[in-house]
């Protein structure tokens, strides 16, 4: 089956409602879809997942945790081979950027996964979160590393979904806002905690809620799925407050 999947034999059975999807999939990848069920699989939200007979819910919520592993090794890989003598938490910092929901929201669209997501949905309905097609791009690169391997993912992701990315103004906005307002607490002689004032979670992540505690006054709260990513968060908000210029 496979070598025929190699040789494109699968496409000629094929209906016309999956030659159109391997067409669109075809347009984002560049070439043909070897096995057309991964993608259908990474273009099926939760919410139109089917329960299977032994009540498991086939959505692409699977596919979703191992493109957002492949996109960041990527990533990370290239950040560190381009910035040599920058530090971890500018590295850490940046890459968090450049995949964080709202910029791969935006990407995914730009590159198709929004008309292509129609062809699978067809007139049913759901409720998609504000990140759907962010997360749709995650499970399609996982759909990608399953169909043809490391090397094509990285391939694709360089060429074709970096070039989305503002990389240099994502740059040029680094900072570490965190270590801004530990200087600025210092120099004006203030105590600052960091705290952490709620967990949300569910079956897919968890959310961290991190006020940040200036003489016994909260002045600023953040958001983020690690405690380190809402202190950042947090921090950046209290340098705004506060009029802290961070560089």
């Amino acid at each position: 089956m496979k070598l025929f999947q190699r040789l494109g034999i699968p496409s000629l059975f094929f209906n016309a409602k999956d030659k159109r999807l391997a067409t669109s999939i075809q347009l984002i990848l560049g070439s043909k879809p070897l096995n057309l069920s991964l993608y259908r699989l990474a273009l099926t939200p939760a919410g139109l997942g089917e329960e299977t007979d032994k009540g498991f819910r086939k959505s692409n919520e699977r596919l979703e945790f191992l493109g957002d592993a492949i996109l960041g090794a990527v990533i990370a890989e290239y950040l560190f081979k381009k910035y040599p003598y920058r530090d971890e938490g500018f590295l850490t910092e940046t890459r968090s950027k450049l995949v964080n929901r709202e910029t791969l929201n935006e990407v995914g669209i730009k590159i198709g996964l929004k008309k292509t997501l129609q062809q699978v949905v067809d007139n049913r309905q759901f409720v998609g979160n504000k990140s759907l097609y962010g997360d749709i791009l995650e499970a399609f690169l996982g759909a990608v590393y399953l169909d043809r391997g490391y090397a094509f993912s990285k391939k694709l992701i360089l060429q074709r979904i970096l070039i989305h990315l503002d990389l240099e103004g994502m740059v040029t906005t680094v900072s570490n806002h965190k270590s801004k307002v530990i200087e600025w607490s210092q120099r004006e002689g203030n105590q600052v905690e960091f705290q952490v004032v709620q967990v949300n979670s569910n079956q897919r992540y968890k959310e961290f809620v991190v006020a940040i505690v200036v003489n016994g006054e909260s002045i600023a709260q953040g958001k983020g799925e690690t405690k380190k990513k809402a202190e950042q968060e947090a921090s950046k908000n209290a340098c705004e407050q506060l009029q802290i210029i961070a560089s």
